[in-house]
C-alpha cells in the first residue's frame, strides 16, 4: 500500500506532536490494511470485539516501532512528546471508529487502549530493532497475541501469516513513512523524473 509521508512544505523539522499526528493516521491505515489482508486470506476476524481487538494489537505494534525510530532521531524529551501524542491520537481514532461501528463509549475505548499499550510496551521493550527493522522476537510477540484472538481453526496458521507477511510489510511501510516525515530538507525528486532529467 502507498501512504503520503512527505510534508507539503519541507525544509525544516516539524514539532514532535505534529509528526505524531501525521503518523497516527498512517499507522491506522496500515493496521486496517493488515486486517483487510488477513480477512482476504480467509482468517475469521468478525466485525465486532474481535475486529477491534486485532486492530488494537496491530496499532500497539506499530506505535512500538514508531517509538524505536523516534529514539534514533529525537532527544529523550522530544521522543516522549512524540510517542505520548501518537498513542493518544491513535486511541482517539480507535475510540471514534469503535463508537461509529459498535456504539461503544469512545473515551472508555481510548482508556482501555492506552492501558493495553502500557502493558504491551513493557514486553516490546525487550526486543531489538535495528537497521533491518524489528527483530524476530518483536514480530513473534505480535503473532502470538494475534493468535490468541483467532478461532481454533485459524490458530495453526495465524502466527506464520503475521510473522512472515503482515508484520514485516507493515513495519517497512511505517519505517519509511517516519524516515520521510523526520527528513529535513528539500523533497527528493521521484526516481523516474530524476532519471529523465539526468539523461
Amino acid at each position: 500500500m502507498r501512504v503520503k509521508s512527505h510534508w507539503f512544505r519541507g525544509g525544516q523539522a516539524k514539532p514532535p506532536r505534529q509528526v505524531a499526528s501525521a503518523v497516527a493516521f498512517i499507522v491506522w491505515r496500515v493496521a486496517q490494511n493488515a486486517l483487510k489482508r488477513m480477512r482476504a486470506a480467509r482468517f475469521d476476524i468478525d466485525a465486532g470485539p474481535q475486529y477491534f481487538a486485532f486492530l488494537s494489537e496491530f496499532l500497539i505494534f506499530l506505535i512500538a516501532i514508531s517509538d524505536r525510530i523516534a529514539c534514533a532521531r529525537l532527544t529523550a524529551e522530544e521522543r516522549e512528546a512524540f510517542t505520548t501524542a501518537l498513542a493518544h491520537r491513535v486511541g482517539d481514532i480507535l475510540g471514534d471508529n469503535e463508537n461509529d461501528l459498535m456504539g461503544s463509549d469512545a473515551e472508555s475505548t481510548r482508556r482501555r487502549f492506552i492501558a493495553l499499550l502500557n502493558e504491551r510496551s513493557a514486553d516490546y521493550a525487550s526486543f531489538g530493532y535495528g537497521a533491518d527493522g524489528p527483530a524476530f522476537g518483536f514480530l513473534r510477540y505480535l503473532g502470538n497475541v494475534v493468535n490468541d484472538l483467532m478461532p481454533p481453526k485459524d490458530q495453526a496458521w495465524a502466527v506464520a501469516q503475521v510473522v512472515e507477511v503482515e508484520a514485516p510489510e507493515a513495519a517497512a511501510i511505517v519505517d519509511k513513512a517516519l524516515r520521510d516525515l523526520f527528513h529535513v530538507g528539500p523533497r527528493p525528486e521521484p526516481r523516474d523524473r530524476a532519471r529523465l532529467s539526468g539523461e
